[in-house]
């Protein structure tokens, strides 16, 4: 029993009780008189937040040469420590692959590792008659979501036609659509001109995509979306230009387009100009990071708006020795990604509703419910609710905290988000019914994680459909 909070919601904030039993929250009210047998948590003058749903992450990844040193067990864990209850990973196939042979290697990666629940997209990598069909039996697995990269030519990348008929299968499908949006032809082309005038270093990256190849690809896949009349997420959009794409493709309506930032576009402008190379490849990532402090205002702006609607991490990590050993010779070999699912709610939290841009009922949304209802998950997820997955939240707004990789729980040895001071943290955290994190500490480490099945025709992807 949870007594005495204020009950956040997306559409609500009120001071009451939730009754936990089992792995779902079974009451909540005014007031709950406690009995004998249960236990009480005293949440006064502290908020009650749906946990936190981080929709973009990589974890034991292979990438690039290499593989992301955080697995399903380090990355839940971080997760959890900070307050989030449920990720949503990407199985990524090898180009050539069968989907179902990347679903097997996926489902033994985290099975009985993970410390909160979790899901899946599926990416397309390459295209033909097979992977259409597969991408049936995806959704039957329970994925409902597929991800194109417009960048990464010659190793990911989907060609306009591609795309096209991706969108179209997953229309059939009532499967939502995503892409990574940048323009990858004109990127190759960037980093040739960079590399023949000797500039190899991190800052070629940052060079290679500016923000223009960004929003013509935004622009690309929403007006793609259109023709074949399906809605479409666009993972990742790191700057203002892509985001108001995003806003004049939504104002006739004719198809959803959700937009989604992360914690690393609202809470970091990137590695300092002149600094070492470990600092500069730490924070490589496609997009690239803005280093206008402009950009994460403009972005908090178009989430409380509803231009954008979620925050994920793209949690991506490498150490810094994998950076250098690998990219040191050339940034286009660097390892795209950093650090995020462990400091993505704290970081939204200090840059928004401290920071005057999120009430704090928006802050619940772009952080948990709005990702639960785009991926079908709702009111499962996302909501405090009778009949929800006791995934809670309690919120000290007291709470202090410093970010560090000196003290964060990841595997990887660099935190984008270093010296960041925190007014506010999780002091207890239950991932269906059971309390793993009490202040500061993670109480269960065990997998107490489970699948979670997304499925198709989500009345807020397709409502015409619903």
């Amino acid at each position: 029993l949870i007594q005495n909070g204020t009950i956040v919601n997306a559409d609500s904030a009120f001071t009451g009780d939730v009754l936990v039993k089992g792995s779902k929250i079974i009451d909540v009210q005014p007031k709950i008189e406690p009995e004998d047998h249960m236990t009480v948590i005293d949440a006064s003058f502290k908020y009650v937040f749906p946990g936190g749903i981080d929709p973009h992450t990589h974890l034991d990844f292979e990438f690039m040469g290499t593989k992301t040193v955080d697995d399903f067990i380090t990355g839940t864990g971080a997760a959890v420590k900070g307050a989030t209850t449920m990720v949503i990973d990407f199985i990524v196939p090898r180009v050539g692959e069968s989907l179902l042979s990347a679903y097997d290697r996926y489902v033994k990666k985290s099975e009985g590792k993970a410390i909160c629940d979790y899901g899946f997209h599926m990416a397309i990598t390459w295209w033909s008659e097979e992977v259409a069909k597969e991408m049936k039996a995806i959704t039957n697995k329970g994925i409902n979501s597929f991800k194109m990269f417009m960048a990464y030519k010659g190793m990911l990348m989907l060609d306009d036609a591609e795309l096209y008929q991706a969108f179209l299968r997953c229309k059939e499908l009532g499967a939502l659509p995503m892409v990574h949006a940048e323009n990858g032809s004109i990127i190759v082309e960037n980093a040739k001109r960079l590399i023949a005038r000797g500039i190899i270093g991190p800052e070629g990256h940052d060079l290679s995509r500016p923000e223009d190849v960004e929003a013509e690809a935004t622009n690309r896949a929403c007006v793609i979306a259109k023709q074949v009349d399906c809605p479409l997420y666009v993972v990742h959009v790191m700057t203002d230009a892509a985001a108001k794409v995003i806003e004049e493709h939504k104002k006739d309506g004719q198809v959803q387009i959700f937009g989604e930032t992360l914690a690393a576009a609202i809470g970091s402008t990137g590695a300092p100009i002149g600094c070492s190379f470990r600092d500069a490849a730490a924070h490589v990532m496609s997009p690239p990071i803005s280093h206008d402090p402009n950009t994460q205002i403009n972005l908090l702006e178009h989430l409380s708006t509803g231009v954008l609607s979620c925050v994920g991490s793209d949690n991506c990590t490498f150490t810094c020795e994998q950076k250098e050993k690998l990219g040191k010779k050339c940034f286009t070999k660097i390892p795209n990604g950093v650090n995020g699912i462990e400091d993505r709610m704290a970081v939204v939290w200090q840059k928004g509703v401290t920071g005057d841009h999120l009430k704090i009922t928006q802050y619940v949304a772009v952080t948990s419910t709005n990702a639960a209802k785009i991926f079908n998950i709702y009111p499962r997820k996302g909501v405090i609710a009778v009949g929800s997955d006791a995934d809670i939240v309690i919120w000290d707004k007291n709470a202090k905290a410093t970010i560090s990789s000196a003290t964060h729980k990841q595997a990887c040895d660099y935190n984008i988000f270093e010296g960041m001071q925190i007014d506010g943290g999780p002091i207890h955290i239950l991932v269906g019914g059971n309390l793993v994190y009490k202040y500061q500490e993670l109480t269960n480490v065990k997998s107490v994680g489970k699948f979670v099945h997304t499925p198709c025709f989500s009345s807020t992807a397709y409502p015409k459909e619903a």
